[in-house]
């Protein structure tokens, strides 16, 4: 349980907000007139705030949760990951098996010939000559 969320009501949590928290995008005379709108919970494309109104998130998160709230299997597995291995960088010959298995299925489900498959590890190993040579074609 998250101790905030469960315990200060939406007032104490704007004021917290307000003094450590900086809103990119956001009016800030309007934000500090109103306050912030204090999310607590998502579910599906529903979103709860600290005041128990339902919004639809028609942005997903900013383009980041296209897949939905609250996906049950994807926090199981995240976390399975989590404990396992939550990151390493694959520079200096060193590669790890999410990196494999998911450079595996982009390129199963993105690609059918060999000349394509070259652009794809060309765009993953550099970037920036990648992407030049990747919107060439």
């Amino acid at each position: 349980m998250n101790m905030i969320t469960n315990h200060l009501p939406t007032a104490e949590l704007q004021r917290l907000d307000a003094a450590h928290h900086f809103h990119p995008f956001t009016d800030k005379a309007g934000l500090a007139a109103k306050g912030a709108r204090v999310i607590t919970r998502g579910e599906g494309v529903w979103l709860t705030d600290s005041e128990g109104h339902k919004i639809i998130d028609g942005m997903a998160g900013l383009w980041c949760v296209n897949i939905g709230y609250g996906r049950k299997e994807l926090a199981q597995v995240a976390a399975r990951q989590m404990e396992e291995l939550c990151y390493y960088n694959t520079f200096f010959q060193t590669t790890h098996v999410p990196a494999i298995a998911l450079a595996a299925k982009l390129a199963e489900l993105a690609l059918a010939d060999a000349g394509r498959l070259e652009t794809l590890q060309l765009f993953l190993s550099d970037q920036r000559r990648g992407l030049t040579h990747f919107l060439a074609l």
